[in-house]
């Protein structure tokens, strides 16, 4: 079980990282104060628990996180050059940041059963009501702005359109 949490966090910071690097994106390129809003609470949120998640890894292994390369790694389908150069920032942004928070709910939901420390499990689960829910919020603004659901919406996947 210590494993599996180990592997979690050496996983999800890099994941959290990816959304706080879109989120600082979205907080210089948004024209919509909502999204704004949500980048803020995201880069925020996140960083706490990556700040939680590195204190926990060195109270439990006794070392430092070790660095990943997201390079190869699953579920960081996520382009920064893509977000920096849309032409459509918004629409981009929420295609983008509605699939990356269903790879990380889907990863925090796996690690919840396997998990040997209730505080990262309770992490966990925190993970997973917060983004669903931001996801919920993120695809009624899409279909709000944008008139149609996106396939990642629509399907769950984790592809934009």
């Amino acid at each position: 079980m210590l494993i599996a949490d180990a592997h979690f966090i050496e996983r999800m910071i890099p994941h959290h990282e990816g959304a706080i690097a879109m989120a600082e994106l979205a907080l210089q390129r948004s024209r919509r104060a909502e999204i704004r809003g949500l980048a803020e609470r995201i880069r925020s949120s996140q960083s706490r628990e990556n700040a939680q998640m590195h204190r926990w890894y060195r109270q439990w292994y006794g070392s430092e996180v070790p660095r990943w390369s997201r390079a190869g790694m699953p579920g960081f389908g996520t382009s920064l050059e893509a977000l920096r150069t849309a032409a459509d920032f918004d629409r981009a942004f929420l295609e983008q940041m509605i699939a990356h928070h269903r790879m990380g709910v889907m990863m925090a939901a796996h690690a919840q059963w396997g998990s040997g420390h209730a505080e990262l499990r309770e992490l966990e689960a925190a993970m997973v009501r917060v983004q669903s829910e931001e996801i919920e919020q993120m695809a009624r603004w899409y279909q709000q702005w944008f008139g149609a659901a996106n396939r990642s919406t629509v399907r769950g996947g984790g592809s934009t359109p």
